[in-house]
């Protein structure tokens, strides 16, 4: 079966319509009150490679049902927040994922820029437990 639009493309579409933070930029405001830094990455990764100090572990697959009030996965620390930072490996997947977000009606939403990869990259900080 053919697809008619690519990952790729996909990802393109979102990053057009969500902010993107640098990992500066995200390294000065996970600390702030009401901010949520959300991994995105299968536990897998997180357990593996590491994550940021302080980020909420939220399976890519879960995100729209923890977020949603009324189903029953629900997680109220979500609701809570006054914004959410995503990241994930690369940043293609909470790229999506906060464009999905946005559709759901949440505003203040962002995705690290370029993911874990950039972050360890520029930044360098990593949590294990």
């Amino acid at each position: 079966m053919p697809i008619t639009k690519s990952a790729s493309q996909l990802v393109d579409d979102a990053r057009a319509r969500i902010v993107s933070l640098t990992p500066e930029e995200v390294a000065s405001q996970r600390d702030l009150p009401g901010v949520i830094l959300v991994d995105l990455r299968d536990v897998r990764e997180r357990q593996r490679e590491g994550y940021i100090r302080g980020s909420m572990h939220v399976p890519r697959g879960m995100l729209e049902f923890w977020v949603d009030p009324d189903s029953p996965y629900h997680k109220p620390e979500l609701a809570k927040a006054e914004s959410l930072i995503l990241y994930c490996n690369k940043g293609w997947r909470s790229a999506l994922a906060a464009a999905t977000l946005l559709d759901m009606g949440l505003e203040q939403v962002a995705d690290l820029d370029g993911g874990f990869t950039r972050w360890c990259e520029d930044v360098g900080e990593v949590a294990r437990d």
